[in-house]
């Protein structure tokens, strides 16, 4: 490999790597339809709701992730939590992927950067401005990564049927949200760019990488697009988490 003028440009097409999914994690037979929500108190109550076993405990040094296998009506759905930020939740993404997951949607949260967008708006990344780094692990560079069109429809699909207002657009996908400058916020969304997360371009890469379906919708949560952050009360109620869950594993099943 030439060397690049800055590593995280030096991508390496091998389809396997010294630690790799399938060689260092146990045989487990999960669905091929997979949720990854990151609002544990859906999680939490989807799991008083209905029936489900534990298929397995993803450990690391902050402790165990569990992942579950849920009977949703008559079909059966994996379900975890991704974890935050872009490594851990493509490390997640592959276990599920080694594990048998094939159609994924993941819900979650972001910040907006625009204030007319208001809290719990539901936006669906097409594309994710790759201003993080683990993508570049599984994808050459490029600006920005798409997510799969097919789950993109069945999201919209979806919220369609139960007459949720939502936006199709872009998403920007960073690893330091203690540097979310003006300037910064500024030049994402002249690219046309609604909201800020940690995860999206990681998760639409290793799918693409992995050869799996992946789609993501976010609720609209916290405000970065003033000279100050909004809260907006983020973080500290569970508004609509519920109904995400149930909306995402409705448009797994429509992949």
């Amino acid at each position: 490999m030439k060397p690049a003028e800055f590593p995280i440009l030096e991508y390496d097409p091998a389809p396997s790597a010294i630690i790799d999914p399938l060689g260092c994690l146990p045989h487990v037979e999960a669905p091929e339809h997979c949720v990854l929500c990151f609002f544990n108190d859906a999680i939490d109550g989807v799991l008083a709701r209905l029936p489900h076993k534990l298929l397995y405990g993803l450990k690391s040094m902050m402790g165990t992730s569990p992942v579950y296998e849920v009977q949703w009506d008559e079909r059966k759905l994996a379900l975890a939590h991704p974890r935050v930020g872009g490594p851990l939740a493509a490390a997640t993404l592959e276990a599920m992927v080694a594990f048998g997951c094939r159609k994924i949607v993941v819900c979650g949260g972001a910040g907006v950067l625009d204030s007319a967008i208001g809290r719990g708006a539901v936006i669906v990344p097409r594309s994710a401005v790759r201003d993080e780094g683990t993508s570049y692990h599984y994808l050459p560079p490029s600006r920005e990564v798409d997510a799969a069109p097919q789950a993109v429809a069945a999201i919209e699909a979806t919220l369609g049927e139960h007459c949720v207002p939502h936006t199709v657009g872009k998403t920007w996908t960073t690893d330091a949200f203690y540097r979310e400058t003006p300037l910064r916020v500024a030049q994402r969304k002249r690219e046309g760019c609604l909201t800020v997360e940690m995860e999206a371009a990681s998760l639409f890469a290793v799918a693409r990488f992995r050869g799996v379906m992946l789609g993501q919708f976010l609720l609209a949560g916290d405000d970065v697009s003033g000279t100050e952050w909004d809260r907006r009360e983020w973080g500290r109620t569970t508004d609509g988490h519920d109904k995400a869950l149930i909306l995402a594993a409705e448009a797994c099943f429509k992949m």
